[in-house]
């Protein structure tokens, strides 16, 4: 456990992870935002990576919650008590020091789920909360230099949302969010198998042929993979034999509404700026950055050369390093 005093943390409060930056210490929690309790009780079990083990493989009185959806708080008082147990693990708030925190959130939040997110934050503990736009934060955190007087793109693709904005002189040119990305392509794998092979699967399972298997840019018809789930029509355990082609088929329609989105904040760029981006291309951040093929599918479709971010996972939670070392740059916010 670290122990730290009086230090400034930046949140990046994500619907699939949640990841903690300490000023001068970098990324020291990346945990899921999954919390365990028992239903009966309704005491917490457990929080994190311990209550992800629990997902799916749970007895009937233990429930694994996902407090955030979409990109914001479905459960105001589960997302409080994860908070506080991750700022707790981080030795962050004490009797003596009451942290400074900077949070980030989607692009379309209303005034009210943003006052959700800034409550839940002070309740931690907090001596002054910060909420920040997650596109902003992902292009600082991608190593973007946002202040100048020219275009960046970046697309960031999370468990709720995907943030995509063109960014002009430390601000938001234009912006769009929508609601599909990761937990959504899951689901969509999910959906699939049960209407073609009737097939039951988890999500830990869709998400593992999401990242270690699906391609939806150049599927390989030869590359194949088994898929162990409950059949139901038997309701026994079953395997069956997926190819690439089929995810791919699986996650189309999902990823074209990235792509309109997309397609939607290029349409809006004034035309300076727009030369800008076909100049130094866009950025994608997120989890959801590293399904295979999408760089080369989006490059295809937005004629703009896009590129991953070096560490998309981790660029929400390094842009609020950055900004935490600027912080009087964030104002009254």
């Amino acid at each position: 456990m670290i122990k730290v005093l009086a230090k400034d943390i930046g949140i990046d409060l994500g619907t699939a992870n949640v990841l903690i930056y300490i000023k001068g210490q970098g990324i020291v929690l990346n945990e899921p935002s999954i919390v365990a309790i028992d239903t009966d009780s309704k005491k917490v079990i457990a929080v994190g990576r311990e209550a992800n083990e629990m997902l799916g493989r749970t007895p009937g009185k233990v429930k694994a919650i996902k407090p955030m959806k979409d990109g914001v708080i479905a459960d105001f008082e589960i997302t409080e008590i994860m908070l506080n147990t991750f700022i707790k693990k981080i030795k962050a708030s004490s009797l003596f020091s009451r942290p400074r925190i900077l949070i980030c959130c989607p692009t379309n939040v209303t005034p009210v789920e943003k006052n959700a997110i800034k409550e839940a934050a002070e309740r931690t503990g907090a001596r002054r909360v910060y909420i920040e736009e997650e596109p902003k934060v992902a292009a600082i955190g991608a190593g973007m230099d946002i202040s100048k007087p020219s275009a960046n793109m970046v697309i960031d693709i999370g468990g709720g949302t995907t943030d995509i904005a063109v960014l002009s002189l430390d601000d938001i040119v234009t912006s769009t969010s929508v609601r599909v990305a990761g937990n959504v392509f899951d689901q969509d794998i999910i959906k699939y198998i049960k209407e073609k092979y009737k097939l039951l699967i988890g999500d830990r399972t869709a998400e593992d042929i999401k990242i270690n298997f699906g391609n939806i840019f150049d599927p390989n018809k030869k590359e194949n993979m088994e898929v162990r789930g409950r059949n139901l029509i038997t309701g026994l355990p079953h395997t069956i034999t997926i190819t690439q082609p089929e995810i791919e088929e699986a996650l189309h329609e999902s990823v074209y509404k990235i792509i309109k989105a997309a397609t939607n904040v290029l349409e809006q760029t004034p035309p300076e700026l727009s030369a800008d981006i076909v100049n130094k291309g866009i950025v994608l951040t997120g989890g959801g950055a590293m399904l295979q093929g999408l760089p080369e599918l989006l490059t295809k479709e937005l004629e703009v050369p896009v590129f991953i971010a070096d560490s998309p996972l981790t660029c929400v939670a390094e842009g609020t390093g950055v900004l935490l070392d600027n912080i009087a740059r964030l104002g009254d916010r």
